[in-house]
């Protein structure tokens, strides 16, 4: 896919801090955090929003690879929110459907 960042950051040719990665997810920091964890997992193929996906074991993958993480660096019992947004009134900014994992601090509401 042509202009997203993010299918640069999955063909290497923009650096990430990678966390996860195997043939179908990549996990990585991101790069304006707003928690003291903050990482993204996003699919290798790209899905401009969850609008376009009927892929249940893709959008699966993300949720449990998210969890596995947290379990990984040890913030899974403390917690983590989830969040995925869709289209611009959700908040979208990068076309490709990525899940923000954050955590490490009390997580207030509405999220921000």
């Amino acid at each position: 896919m042509s202009n997203c960042i993010f299918c640069d950051i999955i063909e290497g040719k923009i650096p990430a801090e990678k966390i996860f990665e195997d043939d179908d997810v990549l996990a990585f920091k991101d790069v304006n955090s707003q928690a003291p964890y903050h990482f993204l997992v996003i699919p290798k193929l790209h899905i401009p929003t969850l609008n376009d996906s009927d892929n249940a074991e893709l959008i699966g993958k993300i949720s449990i690879t998210a969890s596995l993480i947290a379990k990984q660096e040890g913030f899974s019992e403390d917690g983590y929110r989830l969040v995925m947004n869709t289209n611009k009134d959700g908040g979208q900014i990068v076309f490709h459907i990525h899940l923000h994992c954050l955590a490490g601090r009390q997580l207030g509401w509405p999220p921000g």
